[in-house]
C-alpha cells in the first residue's frame, strides 16, 4: 500500500507538492508518465476521447523531441502536458546542479507550471529548487501498470481499491505498461465512470492547486 497510495509519512517530504486534490468532491484526476511515444500514446489518447477525459501527460522531454508530432496531438485533443525532466533523470544520481539544468532544458520545449520527478523522489536541495519554479505533482494512486509483476486485471484491482474523491491516479506512457493498458485502462476508466467520478485538469494557474 505504500506503493499504491503513499503513506501519510511519505508525504511529509514533500508538504507543498499535490498528492490529492478536493477530498470533497467526487473527481479524479488522470496522469500518464514518460511520454510521449508512438507505441502507447496513440492508443491512450484514443481510450480517453471514448470516456470523455482529460489527463495530464508528464512528459520526458526527448520524447518530445523525438515525437512532436505527438506532442501537438496531445494538446490538440484538450490534454495538457507536465514537466517530467528531458532525460527521465532520478534524482538521487546527479548533482542537484545538473538535475536543474536538465529540468530546465525541458522546460524550454515543454513550458508547462507543472512538474513530476521521475520515481517520485526528489533530493531536498532539489525540491527546494523546483517548488520555487514549479507546482510539484506527485499522486494519491499508482496503478503500477508497469510492474512485470502485475496483471492488467491487478492494475485495475489497484483503481477499484484506491481511487477516492480528489485521486491523483497515475498511469504511464510507456513500453513498460502498454500491454497492460490495452485492457486496463479502458476497464478503469469505465469502472470510475460507473461509479460517478468525474474526470478533471489541473487548472491553468498553480495557485489554484491549494488542496
Amino acid at each position: 500500500m505504500i506503493i499504491e497510495r503513499p503513506a501519510r509519512w511519505l508525504r511529509l517530504f514533500y508538504p507543498h507538492a499535490l498528492w490529492r486534490m478536493d477530498r470533497q468532491d467526487h473527481s479524479v484526476y488522470l496522469t500518464f508518465d514518460d511520454g510521449p511515444i508512438p507505441e502507447a500514446t496513440p492508443f491512450i489518447l484514443d481510450v480517453l476521447d471514448r470516456f470523455g477525459a482529460k489527463a495530464m501527460f508528464f512528459m520526458v522531454a526527448d520524447n518530445v523531441r523525438k515525437y512532436p508530432e505527438l506532442y501537438e496531438e496531445v494538446l490538440r485533443r484538450g490534454h495538457k502536458a507536465g514537466n517530467h525532466t528531458y532525460h527521465h533523470l532520478g534524482s538521487f544520481r546527479h548533482w542537484a546542479l545538473t538535475y536543474a539544468v536538465d529540468v530546465t532544458k525541458a522546460d524550454a520545449l515543454l513550458q508547462s507550471p507543472y512538474f513530476r520527478p521521475p520515481h517520485g523522489w526528489l533530493r531536498h536541495t532539489v525540491y527546494w529548487w523546483v517548488k520555487q519554479n514549479y507546482r510539484v505533482v506527485m499522486w494519491d494512486l499508482v496503478t503500477r501498470d508497469y510492474s512485470k509483476w502485475l496483471t492488467a486485471d491487478d492494475v485495475v484491482n489497484n483503481v477499484k481499491r484506491y481511487a477516492r474523491n480528489g485521486s491523483i491516479i497515475t498511469f504511464h506512457d510507456s513500453l513498460k505498461s502498454i500491454d497492460k493498458l490495452q485492457t486496463a485502462l479502458p476497464e478503469s476508466l469505465q469502472w470510475l465512470k460507473d461509479q460517478g467520478y468525474e474526470f478533471k485538469l489541473f487548472p491553468d494557474d498553480p495557485a489554484e492547486t491549494h488542496f
